[in-house]
């Protein structure tokens, strides 16, 4: 189950085998079976989990009951409600598994061991933080900046295979439009490739 993390984190940091070891100490395993929830908007957000296998989508309704989704995060993502995570206040969010998931949670307490005992994973962390930024600020840019189906062909290029596992009505979410505008655009893309 630690496979899919080790090699994420070796991607930006280089372990030894014991202090790999002691990390994998800090983490929680969960299974989260499909249309459960790791987070319930209003509860307060206590872990950070990188999904080891599965899919879990971030989302928030409006007072209107239209869901609004945030985020996906498939293999080798991790997901969390940052500032619930890092304020303790209430989550405006749900994260729910829409796939059978594992998942590796870590506690903000066990966060803050990992990087006083191995300070290699400081770096690590600041460098997910970063790339978190940078995907949100560009998430908003795009929204704000391009037209329905600029956004959709700019998903389907970024997240083929989120594409193939998600309901078309969760990508219109996604993107901020209706199905019916997104089932309209479809067709117009099909008809011009």
């Amino acid at each position: 189950m630690y496979d899919r993390l080790q090699s994420h984190i070796a991607r930006l940091a280089d372990l030894t085998d014991e202090e790999f070891a002691f990390l994998k100490t800090l983490f929680i395993p969960k299974k989260l079976r499909r249309k459960h929830d790791l987070l319930q908007e209003g509860d307060v957000c206590k872990y950070i989990a990188f999904v080891d296998k599965g899919l879990l989508r971030t989302y928030t309704v409006d007072s209107k009951g239209t869901e609004h989704i945030i985020q996906f995060a498939l293999e080798g993502w991790w997901t969390s409600d940052l500032y619930s995570y890092l304020t303790s206040e209430p989550s405006g969010y749900t994260i729910e598994a829409l796939e059978d998931s594992e998942l590796l949670l870590l506690e903000l307490k066990n966060m803050e061991r990992m990087v006083e005992v191995v300070p290699k994973m400081e770096r690590y962390l600041r460098i997910l933080l970063q790339n978190n930024y940078i995907a949100t600020h560009r998430r908003i840019v795009l929204s704000l900046s391009q037209s329905a189906e600029e956004k959709y062909t700019e998903f389907l290029q970024r997240y083929p295979e989120i594409v193939q596992r998600v309901p078309q009505h969760m990508i219109a979410s996604y993107l901020g439009i209706t199905p019916a505008f997104l089932s309209r655009i479809r067709a117009r893309k099909h008809t011009t490739d």
